[in-house]
């Protein structure tokens, strides 16, 4: 596998395990400050993640295997990237794929993205993008010519300022791309209107589903890895299957534990809180909480703990679940068992609940 596509699937990997572990809060501040989530804006940041370590990936890496037996030294005159140019030009043949050029194509576009995503994720000017660009690009250079930062015995990359300048180049190029995005597009800026109810689509209902499976799984699997470390530093790096089984056990009751909490105490999971759901109606609220509790993802982490069976009957409780979100007028499980209409947790006035449309 070539050093490109390593470095490639390196950025996937971890610009995906990021994305996941943000996914929920991410969700959440969209729907306070945007009011909805698009997928052209998820797209969006999901490129940023993934464009945020493959600038470090493929600048970096691959690093030494050992010792380095070379030391790179520091390009300081810029003019050198121009005579390799010349040198190209006077070679003939096709200079635009000449290495001398392709090295400044590629570092002037490797930084266009960054100008871009801060211009319009992030709502910056043009200028402080540009400077953005500049110092990635020299943390970058400083930390090759450093041999990250003395972790290697001298530099394994050049230093080289034409890089500098084309990298600088590009951010500024991405941030002039991004006027074409209207202003009232770009930045995560609280647009008008988004503490207004909005129509209760399926598509949200099952986006709120995701992100209670998603920061279920995060806590548990979060509070496993925590205490697997503590009890290796504790044992001299060795974990027993006593300490496995404790560790799997807080994996599974911590998450039930604060879904319990949360639920009994507001009456939504965090599914809810995040696309801005609530269950509302008449009947009597602590019963209704209960039965919000267990029509929901601690129902099925409940039946997942019986011995035996539990991985069926989760599983089956799960395709039920999504059958009757689908069949049903969206409110799903949580809500024929609860008797509660799903609305707009915006809606000041639950005798009018925003209703349900067939949109995914």
């Amino acid at each position: 596998m070539s050093n490109q596509l390593l470095s490639g699937f390196i950025a996937l990997g971890a610009g995906g395990l990021l994305g996941i572990l943000l996914f929920v809060p991410f969700v959440a501040r969209v729907y306070r400050r945007r009011g909805r989530l698009t997928a052209g804006m998820f797209l969006l940041w999901s490129a940023a993640l993934v464009y945020f370590w493959a600038i470090w990936t493929y600048t970096l890496l691959p690093l030494p295997d050992g010792p380095i037996e070379y030391c790179a030294g520091a390009i300081l005159n810029p003019m050198d990237a121009v005579h390799d140019v010349q040198k190209a030009i006077g070679e003939g043949g096709n200079v635009l794929l000449s290495a001398a050029v392709l090295q400044l194509a590629l570092n002037v576009l490797l930084f266009v993205p960054l100008g871009f995503f801060i211009r319009v994720l992030a709502g910056r000017g043009i200028v402080l993008a540009t400077a953005v660009g500049f110092g990635v690009s020299l943390f970058i250079e400083l930390t090759q010519l450093t041999g990250v930062w003395g972790v290697y015995s001298c530099a394994y990359r050049f230093f080289d300022v034409a890089d500098l300048i084309t990298n600088t180049a590009g951010a500024f190029i991405g941030a002039a791309i991004g006027l074409v995005i209207p202003a009232r597009l770009r930045g995560g800026r609280e647009l008008p209107g988004a503490d207004l109810p909005r129509p209760v689509t399926r598509g949200r209902r099952l986006l709120a589903m995701v992100c209670d499976a998603l920061s279920f799984w995060v806590i548990g699997a979060g509070a496993a890895v925590a205490m697997q470390l503590a009890f290796s530093l504790l044992n001299g790096h060795r974990v027993t299957e006593a300490q496995t089984v404790i560790s799997s056990t807080v994996a599974n009751v911590l998450p039930l534990v604060l879904w319990t909490v949360l639920i009994l105490a507001t009456g939504r999971s965090v599914g809810d809180h995040s696309v801005q759901l609530a269950y509302r109606g008449p009947g009597k609220e602590f019963p209704s909480r209960v039965l919000r509790l267990l029509s929901g993802i601690s129902g099925a982490a409940l039946l997942a703990l019986i011995p035996g069976a539990g991985e069926l009957l989760s599983g089956a409780f799960w395709l039920v679940t999504l059958i009757l979100t689908f069949t049903t007028d969206g409110r799903g499980l949580p809500g024929l068992l609860m008797g509660r209409p799903l609305v707009d947790a915006r809606e000041r006035s639950a005798e009018r609940p925003a209703r349900i449309t067939h949109a995914a």
